[in-house]
């Protein structure tokens, strides 16, 4: 059993470097290895850390000096890349969100999780943020058992990224499954159950349509609605806009059933609150139920250290904790590769919808 975890970091954008920061706060925990084809950025994570930059991802996976791997890299590499890993070297494996981008991957998804054989965890950071671990402790109680459930989240627009990948659909996946594959994770998670129809509106309205690369216009969309039905009869909504960032809160979850209410809401990242503006808000969980009324506010605040090693308010670290216990055999996998590739599933099915505006049957 592993005291102590040795990580090789494929990927050192600005997700990747917050990964780099909050696997720095795991005691034990070292990052070893990087590689990415852009040598600044492979230079950046170095300096971070200490490790060794690796001229290929080969060398990194085949590196003796790394116990688990961290996929960090543009969406579309994640199945070519895994397919490398799987021919060189069987370690852990934490791999970014979306697991894949296209239909045609699922089929070699199943087989890959039915003969790998270690550990891989797919990073759905959404469900370790504190309020949101907060609901879903306390849904069934306030709820009775939740019948419906909303996710707004209202946010800003796609950042830049290294050769502009996220700005079209061939590269992501499309916004439906690149952003909100968190929350259709979120969604089945929360009902214990898994969605039998999608019903999608959405599409580009504001953002990005000035823009020019190599002669092409983004495609990527900003808003849309996506309505789900569950098998257990629940019924879910996804409210998505990506030009609010003015707004006090980025993500507003509520959960209502037979008994009550309950909501989380969750501020964005702290760096992008204007300064003159205070504190950024601290996230909140309300409770509403029905018989006596009388809904009740509490705060949950993140812990600041965790709050500066990233965007995702701590869940990135919480991630890492318990990842970090898989790899030294002490821990399950809690997002599975079939966690992973329902969550992508949802999403380009809802992708679907919109595009031809027909409900989808999962």
């Amino acid at each position: 059993m592993l005291k102590n975890v040795k990580y090789g970091l494929i990927g050192c954008g600005m997700m990747g470097q917050e990964h780099l920061r909050n696997v720095a706060l795991i005691p034990g925990a070292t990052v070893t290895a990087v590689y990415d084809p852009v040598p600044a950025l492979a230079a950046i994570a170095a300096q971070m850390t200490g490790a060794t930059i690796m001229p290929t991802m080969a060398a990194l996976v085949t590196n003796p000096d790394v116990d688990a791997l961290v996929i960090v890299s543009p969406n579309n590499l994640h199945i070519p890349q895994l397919r490398e890993i799987a021919g060189l070297r069987t370690l852990p494996i934490l791999v970014e969100k979306p697991l894949y981008t296209t239909e045609a991957d699922a089929a070699w998804v199943a087989g890959f999780a039915a003969s790998y054989k270690a550990p891989v965890w797919v990073a759905m950071e959404y469900r370790y943020m504190p309020p949101i671990a907060a609901l879903r402790a306390e849904a069934q109680a306030a709820t009775g058992g939740i019948r419906m459930l909303t996710i707004r989240e209202h946010r800003f627009p796609f950042l830049q990224k290294i050769g502009d990948w996220n700005r079209f659909n061939a590269n992501s996946g499309g916004t439906l499954v690149e952003k909100c594959c968190h929350f259709f994770d979120l969604m089945r998670l929360l009902l214990d159950s898994d969605p039998v129809r999608v019903m999608a509106s959405a599409g580009q309205g504001v953002n990005h349509l000035d823009e020019c690369y190599d002669g092409q216009t983004p495609d990527i969309w900003d808003h849309g609605y996506v309505l789900l039905d569950f098998a257990s009869g629940a019924r879910a909504m996804l409210e998505l806009c990506m030009f609010a960032e003015g707004a006090e809160f980025q993500e507003e979850i509520s959960a209502v059933g037979p008994l009550g209410k309950i909501e989380c809401r969750v501020p964005g990242p702290g760096r992008f609150w204007p300064p003159h503006l205070g504190a950024p808000p601290t996230p909140q969980l309300i409770v509403s139920p029905r018989t006596p009324k009388g809904p009740s506010l509490r705060e949950i605040p993140v812990d600041p250290t965790l709050l500066a090693a990233g965007d995702h308010n701590g869940s990135t670290f919480y991630q890492h904790q318990k990842f970090n216990a898989v790899v030294r055999g002490e821990g399950e996998v809690e997002v599975t590769l079939h966690d992973g590739a329902l969550a992508v599933a949802i999403g380009l099915a809802a992708q679907e919808s919109a595009r031809t505006g027909q409900a989808i049957t999962l």
